[in-house]
């Protein structure tokens, strides 16, 4: 719940700094995530991975699933959420909603892949519950890599 209030904090303060920036806000859209599952990397994956914010040794995962995205129009960088346990119901992401995410989300159904470390001593099988997604149907804001024109 705490969660899902400071979310909603957050969205409320990008879409209103969005509406003073001269920018349209664009309404989040729903993905729907199923059949969701976890195996480990392949090894090209998952050569020297560290838990983040360490130099703990950690496992490479990969979780994949399928994108219901019902809106009928492309969703743009797609923000996965969700949260993972260890075999002890330990979380494997601590205070961390935000996994990761899609790039884009054709209408329909498609697959995704998400890649994740564990730290080594957390045991498995993983847990992975609430998991779910959302995302704009058009991009929200575009950085320009040349120097604008105007003073």
């Amino acid at each position: 719940m705490a969660l899902r209030r400071i979310f909603t904090g957050l969205l409320i303060a990008v879409l209103w700094l969005l509406s003073g920036s001269g920018l349209t806000a664009q309404a989040l859209t729903p993905i729907e995530l199923a059949d969701i599952g976890y195996s480990p990397c392949p090894a090209d994956y998952a050569e020297g991975m560290v838990a983040a914010g360490s130099i703990q040794e950690a496992n490479c995962f990969l979780i994949t699933g399928k994108a219901i995205n019902r809106s009928g129009k492309p969703v743009i960088d797609a923000d996965i959420f969700g949260r993972i346990f260890d075999a002890n119901d330990n979380p494997v992401m601590q205070n961390r909603g935000r996994l990761g995410g899609i790039a884009e989300v054709p209408p329909g159904e498609s697959d995704f892949e998400l890649r994740i470390s564990v730290a080594a001593n957390q045991p498995e099988p993983l847990k992975l519950k609430q998991f779910k997604a959302s995302g704009f149907s058009a991009t929200v804001r575009q950085y320009s890599t040349t120097p604008s024109a105007q003073p």
